[in-house]
This record gives structure tokens, sequence and C-alpha cells, in this order.
């Protein structure tokens, strides 16, 4: 096998495994504001028909709060790094001479001496499509492939938030005593926490036991806090 072609057929290398950032994100954020929320409400509230009714209408605002964010995020990002394209775009037309300066620079930075540097700004110059990209990735920093869909991203997020934040709900539906309730909910946030660290594991090839780990003491910390927050604000 052509071992370019192995290489960008690796999990990280594909455009599902750059959506790990919005899974680890949407889980944490689901997981971490449901378990708050619960225990504001279940300490305020007796009747665990309206807490799970609460928590069922929180975890739609939330999911729906997400999507739409995410929407707008990757939507603000694509048009800022199209306005620097453009902006590159009318500089290579209209100075090309300080395009030159520039490569000059950037290859020195790399190390480069004049003389090796000349062949390559002859090359880059002859062709204005490769100038635009060289100009875009080393000068900009902008990766080829920069686009994100913002229905897809914004999918991709609420999903993923939508999953995080059913888990701490579902001890409610079977549990009539609500202290007993609460702490499986931290029981189910915890092990979601350790399931999504093994997913995040197997994308970044990074060690599971380190990667689980890092996920429930970060999530469970952001989780202890969100926990005794909501318990503070019920007793007010």
């Amino acid at each position: 096998m052509d071992p370019l072609k192995r290489f960008h057929n690796e999990d990280w290398h594909t455009p599902e495994g750059r959506l790990i950032r919005e899974f680890v994100f949407g889980i944490n954020d689901g997981l971490v504001t449901t378990v708050g929320f619960i225990a504001g409400v279940t300490g305020a509230l007796i009747n665990l028909k309206i807490v799970l009714m609460s928590g069922a209408a929180e975890i739609v605002a939330g999911t729906v709060s997400m999507f739409f964010g995410a929407y707008l995020a990757t939507k603000s990002q694509n048009e800022f790094y199209q306005k620097e394209i453009n902006r590159e775009i009318r500089e290579i037309k209209e100075n090309p001479e300080h395009e030159i300066e520039e490569i000059y620079e950037i290859y020195q930075d790399k190390g480069f001496t004049i003389e090796e540097i000349e062949p390559i700004v002859k090359k880059l110059m002859s062709d204005k499509k490769i100038l635009l990209d060289f100009m875009v990735q080393d000068e900009l920093g902008i990766s080829k492939d920069y686009y994100e869909n913002p229905i897809k991203i914004a999918s991709y997020t609420g999903l993923s938030f939508l999953a995080g934040g059913i888990p701490p709900l579902l001890p409610f539906f079977f549990i009539k005593h609500s202290l007993t309730a609460v702490s499986v909910s931290i029981i189910f946030t915890v092990v979601v926490l350790a399931f999504t660290g093994l997913a995040k594991a197997k994308v970044t090839k990074t060690g599971r036991l380190k990667s689980a780990s890092e996920m429930v003491l970060i999530g469970g910390a952001a989780a202890a806090a969100g926990f005794i927050c909501g318990r503070l604000i019920a007793l007010m």
C-alpha cells in the first residue's frame, strides 16, 4: 500500500477523527450540566416527576443551544478564514513583489539560504494557485481543508450533549428515593466519562488508562463543582 495513502486513511486524519473535539466537548458538557442541574432541583423539589420533567427540559434546551452555538461558531470560523484567503488573493494580484519578500522571510526562518530559496521562489511565482496554497498554509497558518460543515459540526455537538445529558437522568425513571437516584446518577456520570475517555484514546492513539482517568478526573471535578453549586442554591 502507498504509505501516503495509508497515512491519510488513519483515523485522526479523517473528518471523523477531527470530530473528536465536538464529541468530547458535547459529552462532557451534557454530563456536567445535567448533574449540576439535577442536584439543584432535587434539593429544592420533593416530587421526582417534576425533577424528571425539569431535567428533560434542561437537556432539550441544552441540546438546542449547543447545536446553534456550534453552528454559529463554525460558520464564523469559515467566514474568517475565507476573508483572510480573499485578502491573500488580492495581495498576490496587486503586490507580487511583497509576496516574494514574504517567501524569502518564511524560508529564511526555516534555515534556508538565499541560493536555496531562489528556485523555490521561481517555482511558486510561476503558478498562482501553488503560490496561494503556499501562502495560505505557511503565512496564514490555515490548512487546505480548513472548511468545516456547520450543520455537521452542530449536529455532532448537539447530539453529543444529548448523549451526555441522558445518563445522569436515567436513574430518576426507576428509583423513587431522591438521594439514591442522585447517587446512581453520579455513578452513571463517572462511567460515561470513563467510556468517553476510552473512545478518545482509540482515535487519538493515546494510552487508554491515561485518557479515561483524565476524563474522569477533569469531568468529575467539573460535575462535582456543579453538584455542590446546585446543592448550595437549593438551600437558599
